[in-house]
């Protein structure tokens, strides 16, 4: 778990820096004529399809290096131009949804096969397959219900950030009641957002003409607004460079966070003396961004995104639905100072753990009775068991059901029903252990069913992406089990921390015998 947590601390923000730096430069190539994609396509093509980008994106490269450059130089994130970004935002996006439902026809929500057939036989041909694999079959929903699931996977992206709400628990007067608050504000105003735009969007122009690159000023064009363009462009290039400076200034800080605790190479941790920013770290993030944003496209970037965040917050919920449930221990400072303090009087340890309400536990029997209902009132070590191994076994349960159900076309009801029911009576057992009384100023609600469902959530849609996404995530995981466990595992300042223990404690017991 630690692993898999500090893989994908630096891969959430390097796939956005890169994915926006793609954006950013495919609306800048708009409004200049596209003349920076027609140079790339001829001197620079990829011939990867389906693993690389049909051609480098050198601009995106070249806006990452530059920003770089300024976050070297100390830099600093300005909230009057995060204001002023903002502003322009709103006022664009009211512009758009307006001007979409205004020049808009319902007639591209009701698109027959007739329409699209016109439309692509002078490509295709009489290869309706093709066609149908393309375009889809018209109508609201051309591709199906799984095409909205497969979109609504890509999308999540949009409402990533949301989650830096619940870590302002110690600085609000009632967070039991502001985080729940702020949390559905933020998504709701962000799904107003999108659908309103996503609404406007595909009532300008059918939906398989649309510009994958800068689908707002090609809209805008498409209904004659020529003039109106090139303003949702500049729109455009101001929101994504909020967006950019916004992954790019944390990434720097979680490598350099990483590289203290030992995770990472210590030489990442570095700070420049003069202008105290971390320097080495700064530029190995920029470096991997734009190596990322110069081989991949954008939609690719932005599955990376996505498949990166469902799992992250798969594994939050997997963590809540574990910690809830564990007995209270004591930190690691507290053990350091016991084990360099430790004596040959029994009766005084004994006092010291009474004092500090660390008792040793009595030993439990593990049996039916005791899983099914626990004798304490408290988390035991017995009940902490048994809420991480139902964890592990719905998590296993969920990821078979939902492999299963991309692998198979149509798959059977009664293996949702079996995998359901499996789920209901493990989640139950962890419903019967005893939660821990620790008190925290916000709290998940519902468990343990609302982080079951969530993870069922996050997986499926995980699920919902093609190979290729796939392929990519794996690779990135690989590297980072390869960091991870070639280095970090064992130059962390927790493992540096359990050695020295060990180490006092073999000195102490030596000590000891020889007396």
């Amino acid at each position: 778990m630690p692993a898999t947590k500090g893989d994908l601390c630096p891969f959430c923000p390097l796939a956005g820096t890169s994915s926006v730096a793609r954006a950013w430069s495919a609306t800048f190539d708009e409004i200049i004529g596209k003349h920076i994609e027609e140079f790339c396509k001829k001197y620079m093509t990829m011939d990867a399809p389906g693993v690389l980008a049909k051609y480098p994106d050198i601009f995106a490269v070249v806006i990452i290096i530059i920003l770089t450059g300024l976050l070297i130089f100390g830099v600093k994130e300005s909230a009057l131009v995060n204001k002023v970004f903002t502003c322009i935002n709103v006022l664009v996006l009211g512009f758009v949804v307006i001007s979409g439902f205004v020049k808009g026809s319902v007639k591209n929500w009701h698109l027959t096969e007739q329409d699209i057939y016109n439309t692509s036989h002078s490509i295709y041909g009489d290869n309706q397959t093709q066609e149908e694999k393309l375009y889809g079959v018209g109508g609201f929903m051309p591709y199906g219900w799984n095409g909205v699931l497969s979109g609504a996977a890509t999308c999540f992206y949009a409402f990533v950030g949301f989650d830096c709400i619940a870590t302002t628990g110690e600085e609000v007067k009632n967070p039991q009641k502001a985080i729940p608050i702020g949390i559905v504000a933020s998504l709701l105003i962000c799904f107003v957002a999108y659908f309103g735009v996503s609404a406007a969007l595909t009532l300008m122009m059918p939906y398989y003409q649309l510009d994958t690159n800068s689908p707002l000023p090609n809209a805008f064009k498409y209904v004659g607004w020529d003039g109106a363009n090139y303003a949702v462009a500049v729109g455009s290039l101001c929101a994504l460079s909020t967006s950019l400076l916004g992954s790019m200034f944390p990434m720097p800080r979680i490598i350099y966070a990483m590289a203290e605790d030992g995770l990472l190479f210590k030489f990442l941790a570095k700070v420049d003396e003069k202008r105290k920013t971390p320097r080495i770290a700064t530029m190995t993030s920029g470096a991997v961004a734009a190596v990322m944003a110069f081989l991949f496209d954008l939609k690719d970037l932005v599955d990376l995104m996505s498949i990166g965040t469902l799992l992250a917050y798969s594994l939050v919920a997997a963590c809540v639905l574990v910690l809830r449930y564990q007995p209270e221990q004591p930190n690691l400072a507290y053990q350091m100072a016991r084990s360099t303090e430790e004596t040959d009087n029994n009766e005084s340890v004994s006092t010291s753990e009474s004092q500090t309400g660390f008792l040793p536990e009595e030993e439990e029997k593990c049996s039916f009775k005791a899983i099914l209902f626990p004798p304490n009132l408290d988390p035991s070590k017995l009940s902490g068991s048994v809420v991480s191994i139902s964890t592990f076994i719905i998590g296993f349960f969920i990821v078979c059901s939902c492999i299963l159900n991309a692998l198979i076309t149509n798959i059977a009801i009664y293996v949702w029903i079996i995998a359901v029911i499996l789920v209901l009576i493990v989640s139950c057992i962890i419903w019967k252990q005893p939660e821990s009384k620790t008190k925290l100023s916000f709290k998940v609600p519902l468990l343990p069913f609302l982080p079951v469902v969530s993870i069922f959530v996050n997986v499926y849609l995980m699920m919902q992406l093609d190979v290729g996404t796939w392929i990519r995530f794996a690779v990135w995981m690989l590297l980072g089990f390869i960091i991870y466990f070639a280095y970090g595992i064992r130059h962390s300042v927790e493992a540096t921390y359990a050695a020295s223990a060990d180490v006092e404690r073999n000195t102490d017991a030596g000590s000891d015998s020889c007396k």
